[in-house]
């Protein structure tokens, strides 16, 4: 024990920190999945931001020392969300069959997860800069950081309902699917990309290649109308 503390005094002073603890963790994460034969709540990134908080607490170690190594880790996001376009091209025919139903329904869970977002946060007394910062949680970060920018909204604090966001319908999107009894995979898919971004996405990539390729073409899709919708719901629903 006293040689596993020794060597995190070491890795807390380099950029090894981060990185060596974001991989390792997560890659922990991914057993206890296995183990639990893919059960949603044994999702795979909300375990590994549970333990990886309550480490850096029990630690005293800064958030600022952490992501100087897991910042590469972060480098990769932008990547991995441009590969979804491989099985977006493996399943390009599907997607064309299915173009006439694609964007009114993208169209419609967009309009749905950002007024919803902000019609239950008026209601509950939420602030106004709370509500435009919850209206375009659905989307990927640094679409919704911007767009929040642009309305009012806290650019910060959309960032954090984004990853709850797309937690919450990783966990969420297995379950509800079976209760609604949809299944289709497309359907499935997009789903998951317009109500939970590229984490939903992610989970449901592991279950299906088809439901990948259709989350992914929603997360780029339900970014363009969200970018455009938002401000004139917000100009609405938002409130004084």
């Amino acid at each position: 024990m006293e040689k596993l503390f020794h060597l995190w005094v070491y890795l807390e002073t380099t950029p090894l920190l981060g990185l060596a603890a974001t991989l390792l963790v997560f890659r922990g994460a991914m057993e206890v999945a296995r183990l639990a034969r893919g059960h949603a709540l044994a999702n795979p990134v909300l375990i590994a931001i549970v333990v990886l908080s309550c480490l850096l607490l029990a630690t005293g170690t800064p958030y600022s020392a952490y992501f100087q190594g897991a910042q590469y880790v972060h480098f990769l996001l932008g990547p991995a969300t441009v590969a979804l376009a491989l099985p977006m091209y493996a399943n390009l025919a599907r997607i064309r069959r299915s173009a006439h139903a694609i964007v009114p329904a993208i169209i419609a869970g967009s309009v749905v997860a950002a007024a919803s977002a902000m019609l239950l946060a008026r209601l509950l007394g939420a602030p106004r800069e709370i509500v435009l910062s919850l209206a375009p949680k659905s989307v990927t970060t640094p679409i919704a950081m911007g767009v929040a920018e642009q309305i009012g909204g806290n650019p910060s604090l959309a960032a954090i309902f984004v990853l709850i966001t797309g937690l919450t319908a990783g966990v969420l999107i297995g379950p509800v699917m079976k209760l609604v009894r949809v299944k289709d995979w497309r359907a499935q898919g997009l789903a998951a990309g317009t109500a939970g971004h590229g984490l939903a996405t992610a989970r449901m990539l592991l279950l299906s290649e088809t439901a990948g390729a259709f989350g992914g073409l929603a997360i780029g899709l339900n970014g363009i109308i969200t970018a455009i919708l938002v401000p004139l719901l917000a100009g609405v629903l938002a409130g004084p």
